[in-house]
């Protein structure tokens, strides 16, 4: 392994994967150095986490994404805690980032601006905003009959293996992210503190055991910018929400597992979840395929205003 991340100075990405042989390939290959932007395989390191799939990830196939790739098989469990906080542990990074949904696709200088912003500040918490592939979010795009048939084909309409900006074009906001770069978000699809942060945090709360973890996502994101500081938000990149059956994604609303996780929460935060308000900073570019979300994200927070 490279020497930046064994002297504990460089970037480990965990990435979690249950059931998701078609979309860890473009995933992964996201993270790779033929992809991403302005690092080298010395800056980071990735953690694929394969929780109990039924057909599990091959080693061959992680490193054949690069040799700063690694797999770290977990037993199948619904809740994917346990199997990343082990992830965590085996970190050499001194900074993690962690994409709790493998399913999502990332931007191609999200790894570049975390190791920025922790140059720049001594204990930020870096957060992206979500999207989901489609015209719509994905709760609702398929009621009208998307799917991963659907989502293969609209991937072939753009050059994203070249530039990995154009998945704006073929994307919508998600719900965690409907306001945009300034208003609160509630979670974030790949977020990246430091690996003394992670600890002082007690990693992801180990009492979410829901399928998927139910809000642990949003737990985690909330304690974050609750105690650690600055907010960066990253400006101009994402991940992106391949469509794969997820247990709250890829349902119709009537069916999404929300109260069960709100009770969840509620039992182990004794309160229910809210929104933490938070001025962030923000590091980044937007590139020309991204210029809408900067629109939406200007009139959102313009109409907040007024109303506020």
């Amino acid at each position: 392994m490279d020497a930046s991340i064994h002297s504990n100075t460089g970037l480990t990405v965990i990435v979690v994967f249950h059931n998701m042989e078609r979309e860890a390939p473009r995933t992964l290959f996201t993270l790779s150095t033929e992809y991403q932007r302005g690092v080298c395989p010395e800056d980071y390191e990735v953690i694929a986490v394969d929780v109990g799939s039924s057909t599990p990830l091959n080693e061959g196939f992680v490193k054949s994404f690069g040799e700063n790739f690694r797999l770290v098989r977990s037993p199948a469990a619904p809740s994917p805690v346990m199997a990343v906080n082990r992830a965590a542990a085996l970190a050499r990074g001194a900074v993690i980032a962690l994409c709790i949904d493998g399913a999502r696709m990332l931007s191609p200088r999200i790894l570049r601006h975390i190791l920025d912003a922790f140059k720049i500040y001594n204990n930020p918490v870096v957060a992206t905003l979500a999207y989901h592939l489609g015209p719509k979010i994905q709760n609702e795009s398929m009621l009208d009959g998307y799917n991963q048939a659907t989502e293969d084909v609209l991937l072939n309409t753009v050059d994203w293996r070249s530039d990995g900006y154009e998945l704006f074009r073929i994307s919508s906001l998600a719900g965690s992210s409907q306001n945009g770069y300034f208003l609160p978000i509630a979670e974030s699809n790949c977020i990246a503190v430091s690996k003394q942060a992670w600890a002082s945090l007690g990693g992801l709360h180990e009492g979410f055991v829901s399928p998927g973890g139910g809000l642990v996502n949003l737990d985690f994101y909330h304690e974050a910018c609750l105690h650690l500081d600055p907010l960066v938000i990253l400006l101009g990149e994402g991940t992106f929400h391949q469509f794969h059956g997820g247990v709250a994604t890829n349902v119709p609303w009537e069916q999404h597992p929300r109260d069960a996780f709100n009770i969840e929460y509620t039992a182990i935060r004794g309160e229910a979840f809210a929104i933490l308000e938070k001025n962030a900073i923000y590091l980044g570019g937007i590139p020309p395929q991204s210029l809408s979300v900067l629109q939406v994200s200007v009139i959102k927070a313009l109409d907040w205003q007024k109303k506020n």
